[in-house]
């Protein structure tokens, strides 16, 4: 197993620092390192270790792909309804300014057609437990898309303008939608042997 001082030393002397959300990226390339990316949270950095001879496409490309992962793996730490309600909070602060309010917010398991609902009438909000496992920022659309609706309920222009702001919106809308297609695929049988 390495230690992080060994790879500190390895690095370029000037590692690169991206904005990522609201928490620093830093980007350490080494000459030792061939063909292999990792990252790792250090602190409120995130630490993406990279070959010292990738072009700068390159890294920005493994740098979304590791921040994925990372938030991926941090969110199959199941979330509880009560961290989920404060999640709701966090987002409506951050993106309707705090005007959304839920009354409830919990995962439920007999949503399967659906990412989530919303009752406004109430002011519940049902996340389906299908969500859980992928990245922090799908989970977080969907809980904004939500919130939206104690706002605005149907899909109008209104409703739709209220999601702007959040700069994730279409990558998030992107990866339900390639889940569901990738559902839709036929199930090939197993090989033989296996």
């Amino acid at each position: 197993m390495r230690r992080a001082a060994d790879t500190s030393r390895r690095t370029a002397p000037n590692p690169t620092v991206h904005a990522a959300g609201t928490s620093a990226v830093e980007v350490r390339r080494s000459s030792r390192r061939r063909r292999t990316v990792s990252a790792y949270r250090e602190g409120d950095r995130t630490v993406v270790l990279i070959p010292a001879r990738m072009s700068e496409a390159e890294e920005r490309r493994w740098v979304t792909v590791m921040l994925d992962k990372l938030a991926a793996q941090e969110s199959k730490r199941m979330l509880g309804d009560g961290e989920l309600a404060a999640r709701a909070g966090r987002l409506s602060a951050q993106y309707l300014d705090g005007r959304a309010r839920p009354a409830s917010v919990r995962w439920v398991t007999n949503q399967n057609t659906r990412w989530g609902s919303c009752t406004p009438a109430e002011g519940s909000i049902r996340l389906s437990h299908r969500l859980q496992g992928m990245p922090e920022y799908v989970i977080d659309y969907v809980l904004l898309h939500e919130l939206a609706h104690l706002l605005v309920p149907g899909h109008g222009p209104r409703f739709w303008s209220l999601l702007d702001s959040y700069p994730r919106t279409e990558r998030a809308r992107g990866y339900l939608e390639g889940v569901v297609a990738a559902d839709r695929l036929p199930h090939l049988p197993a090989a033989r042997g296996e």
